[in-house]
C-alpha cells in the first residue's frame, strides 16, 4: 500500500531489451511536494523508469504512480500527469493558437487563460506555426502548455538537450516561478547535473539500471564535505583519507564522507560538494566496488 504523500513507488523494477538489461531491481519513493533529479550517464535506465511511469514501457515489479496501476490505468493517469521529453512533438502545420485550443479541448484540467499569459512573456505569436518556431521556442511552447495544466506530477526527461544556454536558464527559472507550488512534485532525468542542482530537493544517483546513492540535497550537504586546502595543509588533508581528489585550477579538492567539519576547517576551506562533484565521485568508487 502507498503512504498518502506517495506519489510514485516502485519496487523491484526491471527491464530488457534484447537481453540488455535497462533496469535492474530499481526501488524508488518519491513524496508530493518533491524535485526529484535522476542522475546518471546515458544508458543509466533514467528514461526507461519515466517511461514506466507514464505507462510507455511494461516493466516487471511493482509500480503504482497517485496509487494506480501506469498500464491499467493510462487514461486516468494522464488526466493527473503531464511530462516533457527531448523530442517535444507537435503538428509542425498547426498555428499556437489552434495548439492552444486543441489543448483546451481533450484536457480538462488545462487553464487556457493561464497558458496565454505565460506565452505573453515570449517572443511566441499565437498566429506562427509550429514549423516556424525554434527548437528552443516548441519547448517554451510545451512549457506553457504544461504550466496551465492543474497537474500532480510533472515529468521530465532531458527537456533541455540541446537548447543553448540562455533557453536551459529561461525553462527552470519558469520552472520553479511559475509552475512549482510546494504541493506539485517534480521528477527530473537529467545528466546536465550543474544546471537543476539548484531546484532539486532530493536526488537519485543511477548506473547500469540501479540505484547508485539517494538522498535529499540536506542529508548530502551534511554527510560529504569538500576540502580546498592551504598549500601546506596538502599532505595533512590526504592523510585523513579523503574518499576522492580531484584537481581544480591545478589544486587539490579533497572529498570526505562523515568527516569532521571543525577539523577539516583547520586546513582550509570547507563547503558541500556540487552535486555533479558528488556525483561523478560516487561513479568512481562505484566502478571501483567500493561504494554499496
Amino acid at each position: 500500500m502507498m503512504e498518502a504523500n506517495t506519489v510514485i513507488r516502485a519496487r523491484d523494477i526491471s527491464k530488457a531489451y534484447s537481453g540488455s538489461s535497462a533496469l535492474s531491481g530499481f526501488n524508488l519513493d518519491v513524496h508530493s511536494g518533491q524535485i526529484m533529479g535522476l542522475i546518471g550517464p546515458n544508458g543509466a535506465g533514467k528514461s526507461t523508469f519515466l517511461q514506466a511511469v507514464l505507462g510507455l514501457v511494461d516493466t516487471s515489479g511493482e509500480l503504482e504512480v497517485l496509487g494506480l496501476s501506469p498500464n491499467k490505468d493510462r487514461h486516468e493517469l494522464l488526466s493527473r500527469v503531464c511530462s516533457i521529453t527531448d523530442v517535444a512533438v507537435m503538428p509542425r502545420w498547426m498555428k499556437v493558437g489552434q495548439v492552444l485550443n486543441y489543448v483546451d479541448g481533450v484536457h480538462p484540467r488545462f487553464d487556457i487563460s493561464k497558458a496565454r499569459k505565460i506565452l505573453s512573456k515570449t517572443n511566441i505569436k499565437t498566429s506562427s506555426r509550429v514549423r516556424t518556431l525554434s527548437r528552443g521556442m516548441v519547448v517554451q511552447l510545451h512549457l506553457s502548455i504544461v504550466m496551465a495544466i492543474d497537474a500532480e506530477l510533472l515529468v521530465l526527461d532531458e527537456p533541455t538537450l540541446g537548447l543553448d544556454l540562455s533557453y536551459r536558464k529561461e525553462f527552470y527559472s519558469q520552472l520553479i516561478e511559475d509552475y512549482f507550488d510546494g504541493n506539485k512534485t517534480i521528477i527530473i532525468s537529467t545528466h546536465q547535473v550543474e544546471e537543476i542542482e539548484g531546484v532539486l530537493s532530493d536526488v537519485v544517483f543511477m548506473d547500469q539500471g540501479k540505484e547508485v546513492m539517494s538522498g535529499s540535497i540536506d542529508e548530502l550537504n551534511q554527510k560529504f564535505l569538500e576540502l580546498r586546502p592551504k598549500a601546506e595543509n596538502f599532505e595533512k588533508a590526504k592523510a585523513l583519507n579523503p574518499i576522492y581528489i580531484r584537481t581544480e585550477l591545478g589544486r587539490p579538492v579533497y572529498l570526505y564522507e562523515n568527516a569532521d567539519a571543525e577539523k577539516l576547517r583547520a586546513f582550509g576551506e570547507v563547503h558541500p560538494p556540487a552535486i555533479a562533484d558528488l556525483f561523478l565521485a560516487v561513479m568512481k568508487k562505484n566502478k571501483e566496488g567500493e561504494v554499496k
